[in-house]
């Protein structure tokens, strides 16, 4: 076991008897559906809610150092998204496709969602398609993650973070 999966394990333990049964069922089910999805290391777990949907967010590293997004379901335990990371707006996969610029994406971003730009991933989409995953802390204290299309500019996802476990050793900003 890897250094940071076992600190994620141990957070995880000492936050399990925070949450209720029912949670703790729904970590447990997608942990297993992620393992089932890409192998590799669960270096972070977001709890987000989407359109008031409970939704849980694992980031994964596999073994070739790629990382990856898991959205799953907190109701039915099943992995409804899954998305790749690359490490810059100029890897092959997102500059081939991308029309709209980073410095675009976040006026866009921030024109809906004011406040402050935390992190940027580059992210290709399950239909290949770039986007610009921003999350911006308000003025309230919330975190909220803004999808941007490259291709189009256009928001295509937004959650917003209730909770964070783990880092990543190299997030942007």
């Amino acid at each position: 076991m890897k250094k940071r999966y076992l600190k994620f394990a141990v957070i995880l333990t000492v936050a399990a008897p925070l949450t209720s049964m029912a949670a703790e069922q729904a970590i447990d089910q997608c942990i297993d559906a992620v393992r089932k999805s890409v192998k590799g290391d669960i270096i972070k777990l977001e709890s987000l809610d989407v359109k008031g949907k409970s939704i849980y967010e694992f980031e994964v590293a596999d073994e070739n150092g790629f990382e990856w997004e898991l959205m799953c379901d907190t109701e039915t335990g099943k992995i409804i998204e899954t998305e790749t990371e690359v490490s810059s707006p100029k890897s092959k996969a997102f500059a081939e496709k991308a029309k709209v610029t980073e410095e675009d994406a976040l006026k866009i971003a921030l024109k809906s969602y004011p406040g402050k730009v935390k992190e940027v991933e580059y992210e290709i989409e399950e239909n290949n398609e770039p986007t610009y995953e921003i999350d911006i802390l308000g003025k309230d204290g919330v975190e909220t993650k803004v999808e941007v299309n490259a291709i189009t500019g256009k928001i295509i996802e937004v959650s917003v973070e209730k909770w964070e476990i783990g880092l990543e050793e190299n997030e942007n900003r």
